[in-house]
């Protein structure tokens, strides 16, 4: 398992499941494929070389037939070598046909020429016939079947209609079928409703398939339309246009199906495949625009050669722009949202501005991962956060260091689907949406933070409120409850004894002394007025005052705590007060110290008696958790241990600096 954060240590292998099911390449028969079609080809090239035919307009369906020969050969083989698919076996129809079209209408002019070639008869009908069946299937029948879904009854039944109008198309050319034509605008009709067809699976379809869809719709009317010459009487079109734009389809259709096909894993390819696209179409163009002009201003202008000057000219103004243009949709075509990751970027910071539930926010942005770097699967590993995963890893993951603000916050894992490996672009591309998940992380961290503490701050609210109550209902209420007796009976001893009256009221005045004093030792234990008033060091102070006369004598030792913040200060006086609770009813102590002294970035708080300890079978009651979570809500810490002249030491050391919420349960 590779590791993109240097340093950073692996974790533990965990059982992977059993590798995908999913068909892998031929590479022998895309080896069988390339050779075929490439000896095709060349054989043809050698045999024009031989014959050396005149130029005429022959030569651009020869050029077709080569360059289908060539080109559909090697993406077959490419395709077909990394995944078996009914398209690659389609496209290698399409080539190998070209091949021996273009081997038969060489075989032609050589034999024109020398007049002494065997079986002419039969090799030269090839360059009818060959080429029809592959040909007619990259438009009425590949399209259906570059998709991942099943597919529908509607569109099985397009399949066969198309695959049926392939294999008969060369049967009735060979034929000399009178409804030839006829069955050629069938195959148009088709065709168009095919591109129609794909062009909704690209508007309205899976998002992962979506990718190359543009370009395979362009290149199915390319050639669905290129045969409307072939049907067209009442107008008058040029020789060269159904050739040409044959090999206009040929600049994008092979790309767009090798991209749709391998799912933008190119395996290197990338550049190769965007290149020659680039060039194609920029060819194509530039072309076309010279053509165009040309023949718009020679109806204008003297045929004096300033038409064809103009032209050019056109065509270098346009150079720049169109491959400008064209070189963006062409990245975009091979490389899908993986060729804008700023793209991909915005959009997963949109979802952390939405109204979705933080728990659904991680899940979310790791489908959105997973689909748009074509990726098999995705986990976002973090402490403190139940793992998100999507999709089923068949191999080990590749790891990710998630970092917010410089400090690595979780885990990312991914796995290429199967048979495929990341490139450098898709590792740039993880390490710039890294950076979107991290803060989502971080989001997420701070929400879970926010519901614990929420839960902390409940616990600790509850049992505030049921030491108050047992305070009032132990102490206060009952005194109050002898009080009211005591001045029931008093006022009964008004008329018949008034002397006992007196001295029961001088009593009941005791009394409501005593019960001042609880009411008042009650809220200085909650949070003393000094506090807010004086400071740490004068609560201190006060709260060893308040045992002045008793049996424990409570010295106090506190610096000056000049711009101590308060939830510090309320912090260090809770824990302070909590163990002088701790002390007056469990230790049996004659003494006791509290000790508040500052250490640079820290307030260290002590209180020692000379009790008889901490029993080492004792259970942590109430105040020893309170004492714990006060200093953990300030990201300090907080000891209990014996004393080495015997007693108890509760020693805490807070941060001056209150901590956020988000650092401290991190």
């Amino acid at each position: 398992m590779s590791t993109v954060d240097t340093g950073v240590r692996a974790p533990a292998a965990v059982p992977l499941p059993a590798p995908s099911t999913r068909p892998v390449g031929r590479p022998l028969a895309a080896g069988a494929v390339a050779i075929t079609s490439w000896m095709l080809v060349a054989a043809a090239l050698v045999l024009l070389a031989l014959a050396r035919p005149t130029v005429d307009q022959n030569m651009w369906f020869l050029l077709v037939d080569l360059t289908v020969g060539a080109v559909y050969g090697t993406v077959a083989a490419v395709t077909l070598s990394r995944r078996s698919h009914p398209v690659p076996w389609l496209l290698a129809v399409a080539a190998v046909g070209g091949g021996l079209a273009g081997f038969g209408a060489t075989y032609t002019m050589l034999d024109m020429r020398r007049g002494d070639l065997p079986w002419v008869e039969h090799i030269s009908a090839l360059q009818g016939t060959a080429w029809m069946p592959g040909t007619f299937a990259l438009f009425l029948v590949v399209p259906w079947l570059v998709r991942e879904q099943a597919l529908r009854p509607l569109e099985w039944a397009a399949v066969a209609a198309g695959g049926a109008l392939s294999v008969w198309m060369p049967i009735a050319s060979y034929r000399m079928d009178a409804h030839f034509f006829d069955w050629c605008r069938v195959a148009i009709a088709l065709g168009l409703v095919t591109a129609l067809a794909v062009e909704v699976r690209r508007r309205r379809g899976p998002v992962e398939e979506r990718t190359g869809l543009g370009w395979l719709v362009l290149g199915t009317l390319v050639l669905a339309v290129s045969f409307v010459p072939l049907v067209v009487t009442a107008v008058t079109l040029p020789f060269w246009l159904t050739p040409a734009l044959h090999l206009v389809s040929q600049a994008v259709f092979p790309a767009a199906v090798l991209v749709v096909v391998l799912r933008n894993r190119l395996w290197g390819l990338g550049l190769v495949v965007s290149r020659t696209v680039l060039a194609g179409l920029l060819a194509t163009g530039l072309v076309v625009l010279y053509l165009v002009v040309v023949v718009l201003l020679t109806r204008v202008l003297p045929g004096d050669g300033t038409p064809q000057l103009l032209a050019a000219a056109s065509v270098a103004v346009a150079v720049q722009p169109a491959r400008i243009v064209l070189a963006r949709r062409v990245h975009r075509l091979v490389y899908g949202d993986a060729a804008d990751p700023g793209r991909v970027v915005r959009r997963l910071g949109s979802q952390l501005v939405g109204d979705a539930p933080v728990a659904d926010l991680l899940a979310s942005l790791a489908e959105d991962v997973g689909r748009s770097v074509r990726l098999e699967s995705v986990a976002v590993l973090a402490d403190g956060l139940e793992p998100v995963r999507w999709g089923e890893p068949t191999q080990q993951p590749q790891e990710l260091a998630l970092r917010h603000r410089g400090e690595r916050v979780g885990t990312l894992e991914v796995t290429p689907r199967a048979g495929e490996s990341l490139s450098p672009r898709d590792l740039a591309t993880l390490a710039d949406l890294g950076s979107v998940l991290a803060a989502s992380v971080a989001v997420a961290r701070a929400a879970a933070d926010v519901d614990a503490l929420r839960v902390r701050l409940a616990s600790v609210r509850l049992e505030e409120r049921r030491v108050i109550r047992r305070e009032i209902h132990d102490g206060l209420g009952p005194s109050l409850a002898g009080i009211r007796l005591g001045l029931q009976g008093a006022r009964n001893l008004l008329a018949t004894d008034p002397g006992a009256a007196t001295e029961l009221l001088g009593h009941l005045q005791g009394e409501v002394d005593a019960a001042v004093a609880g009411v008042r030792s009650l809220s200085h234990h909650l949070l003393p007025p000094v506090l807010d008033e004086l400071g740490l060091g004068a609560a201190l102070t006060e709260l060893g005052a308040r045992h002045s006369g008793t049996e424990l004598r409570v010295d106090v030792e506190t610096d000056r705590f000049d711009g101590l913040h308060p939830l510090v200060a309320a912090a260090a006086y809770g824990i302070a007060s909590e163990a002088v609770t701790n002390v007056v009813r469990h230790a049996g102590a004659t003494r006791c110290r509290i000790t508040a002294l500052r250490a640079e970035r820290e307030l260290v708080v002590e209180v020692a008696d000379d009790g008889r300890g901490v029993p080492p079978d004792a259970v942590p009651g109430v105040g020893s958790r309170s004492m714990r979570e006060r200093a953990a809500e300030q990201g300090g810490t907080l000891t209990v241990s014996p004393s080495p002249g015997g007693g108890t030491v509760v020693r805490a050391v807070l941060p001056v600096d209150p901590v956020p919420c988000e650092e401290r349960h991190g």
